[in-house]
């Protein structure tokens, strides 16, 4: 009895969190938007979320203004060290955008509405289109460590939805439809940039899982059978706000690691996926800034 009254009392701490997260979310839109606006004087169109060892595209950014997560209210503050944590204004390639320095994940101990808080920010700052990268463990004999993937589609394996809970309508539709995630425009120029720079490139399908914990062979395995090439810790969450709340998605993995098939598994650590990911960093960066500076 002892067991279930603590099981009880752990769900409802649990729900009650959830509540306390989606209570008054508009709201906290609102204090968290006009907070931004009165500190940083500027409206960008172009909303970056840069990933695991990924953060140096902010070096090309004409930087106008940051702002640490701390300062932010009702802003998450990232926990993982290769995460700095800084809300970026300026202009790439003579576009105006806001570039995440760092991201949120659900293994920080965040709820996904939380994680994808920034997202509904950057929709209300004036955003127009939003763009994604993550470090990723590929799947198939067609990719290789380096390699870059263009997510085209995705198959949510998290036990939460960021979109569970109470609905607002001013937000998005109770049942948004997630059959094009991801903007058929954007993945065909960016193949044709990849292509005419000789970028290996693929486009493909990426798998959402909570982590931290890399995955086991047969993990590897089973998500290599459902359908996916690539397998990471974040994206999926913030894709399904984007979503629902109307801003187009292009999404893009560097591949640090193969998990598919055994034969090919190797060792990993945070530091080989950071290592790799920095070394193909130059190749996402020159996809995303000449993407966004063809973008009327």
């Amino acid at each position: 009895m002892q067991t279930l009254y603590r099981g009880l009392l752990y769900f409802r701490a649990v729900f009650k969190h959830l509540l306390n997260c989606m209570e008054n979310l508009p709201q906290k839109i609102t204090e968290t938007t006009e907070f931004i606006q009165q500190k940083v004087n500027f409206t960008p169109r172009f909303g970056i979320i840069l990933g695991t060892g990924l953060g140096n595209l902010v070096s090309d950014i004409d930087i106008v203004a940051e702002l640490p997560y701390q300062n932010i209210p009702h802003f998450p503050v990232s926990t993982v060290e290769s995460h700095s944590g800084k809300l970026i204004f300026g202009y790439l390639s003579d576009k105006p955008v806001v570039a995440m320095q760092g991201r949120f994940h659900y293994y920080e101990g965040y709820t996904l509405q939380q994680v994808t808080f920034p997202v509904r920010v950057m929709k209300r700052l004036g955003v127009e289109k939003l763009f994604i990268s993550n470090a990723a463990g590929g799947m198939g004999k067609h990719l290789d460590k380096g390699d870059l993937l263009i997510i085209d589609d995705h198959i949510n394996l998290h036990p939460d939805n960021p979109l569970r809970g109470k609905n607002y309508d001013e937000l998005g539709p109770r049942f948004p439809d997630m059959s094009r995630a991801y903007d058929p425009d954007l993945i065909k120029r960016a193949m044709e940039i990849a292509r005419k720079n000789h970028i290996r490139c693929h486009t493909g399908i990426y798998a959402s899982v909570t982590g931290p914990n890399l995955e086991t062979k047969a993990e590897y395995a089973y998500i290599y059978r459902i359908g996916a090439d690539a397998v990471g810790m974040s994206t999926v969450p913030e894709v399904i706000v984007a979503v629902h709340c109307g801003l187009p998605v292009f999404a893009i993995s560097v591949i640090t690691d193969i998990g598919y098939p055994p034969e090919r598994v190797e060792v990993v650590s945070v530091e080989d996926v950071i290592a790799v990911a920095k070394a193909a960093e130059p190749n996402m960066t020159l996809i995303i800034r000449e993407l966004i500076g063809g973008l009327g």
